[in-house]
């Protein structure tokens, strides 16, 4: 992904425009709001029969066949296992499930159309070790199917890739105070020489990548059954394990036992996708790899998008915990929890 995607706001698009644009090319009518998001113009529409759907307009400066490949990903799933909770590509009036449209400012996006999954957002939830159990088999299923995936542009160069951490050495002057960056920077070494050197030997595919509380809702009356994963935008090819450690880094508690939800999302996951003695091993480094990201990358842009500062820094607090809580125990002994909660 280049910096233009993060750097640089999409066209500016109204309800009314994304109102006429779904009836010309859907066939649709309904409320139409606008939804928040990191770098694309997204729609939720409301028909009066009660369905709905979300009109995703991809970043200019994002490559098309980026944006296809999301799409690809979503009908793949669908033929994989038709009862994993995830949205759903709705094709247009001509058959289409993409097209590319002019706006405004003369620049063009990528229109596509997908189901609207509700729920009860997992970040306004009650955590549970039930909830995380249920989240971690989903994604298990997830990757499961697509383990035989492929498409050209899977292998992309995306920021908010863990494995690639080291990266953010660049950004570690944005981060608040010198404790802080000395903290992320002795996990940054680390990870270099503990991590980094054994990741080419591990299972790779395409994975979700960013499996954090705005991007899962769960039933409003069972807050352990999960209704949905939504936003692919970040998907990669990249060490199946990464998937799941990128998730972790949202289940680390503060507290004694912050990994109270943690093992049982392991087991659920497990229970689905088998994980091999070294997926196990560097699991703790790949769950402070995202936190590190999340930090590093947040404080950098909400300082470049004031504001839309609120929505950039969301996950950052829940971050700053985890990782402190982590960094005080080896990643040897992490692994070590885990593969006894395998067991147990």
């Amino acid at each position: 992904m280049s910096d233009a995607v993060l750097t640089t706001p999409a066209p500016a698009v109204d309800p009314a425009e994304a109102a006429a644009l779904l009836r010309e090319h859907f066939g649709l009518a309904g409320e139409v709001t606008a939804l928040a998001g990191e770098r694309d113009r997204n729609f939720r529409l409301r028909t009066a029969d009660g369905r709905a759907f979300v009109l995703k307009m991809a970043h200019p400066a994002e490559p098309a066949a980026v944006t296809n490949l999301q799409t690809a990903a979503l009908i793949h799933i669908a033929a994989r296992d038709r009862a994993l909770p995830v949205p759903r590509v709705v094709p247009g009036l001509d058959g289409a499930v993409e097209r590319v449209l002019p706006f405004a400012d003369g620049r063009a996006m990528v229109v596509r159309l997908i189901t609207y999954l509700d729920g009860e957002p997992l970040h306004s939830s009650t955590a549970s070790p039930a909830q995380a159990l249920a989240l971690g088999r989903v994604l298990g299923r997830l990757d499961r199917a697509l383990g035989d995936f492929a498409h050209g542009a899977a292998e992309r160069d995306l920021l908010w890739d863990a494995t690639r951490v080291t990266r953010m050495r660049r950004l570690l002057a944005y981060l608040p105070g010198e404790e802080e960056r000395d903290l992320v920077a002795r996990l940054i070494d680390r990870f270099e020489v503990e991590a980094a050197p054994v990741l080419d030997g591990l299972r790779r595919q395409l994975i979700h990548n960013d499996l954090n509380p705005h991007n899962v809702v769960v039933d409003p009356a069972d807050h352990a059954r999960i209704a949905g994963i939504i936003d692919f935008g970040d998907a990669l090819a990249a060490p199946l394990v990464a998937d799941l450690g990128t998730a972790l880094a949202y289940q680390v508690e503060g507290g004694d036992d912050p990994l109270a939800r943690v093992r049982p999302f392991v087991a659920g996951f497990a229970a689905e996708c088998p994980l091999t003695a070294a997926e196990i091993a560097v699991l703790p480094h790949l769950i402070l790899a995202r936190m590190m990201l999340t930090v590093c990358v947040t404080h950098w842009r909400a300082g470049l998008a004031p504001d839309n500062r609120d929505y950039i820094l969301r996950n950052n607090p829940g971050a700053w915990r985890g990782l402190r809580a982590l960094a005080a125990r080896p990643p040897a002994a992490l692994a070590g929890d885990l593969r006894r909660a395998l067991r147990d």
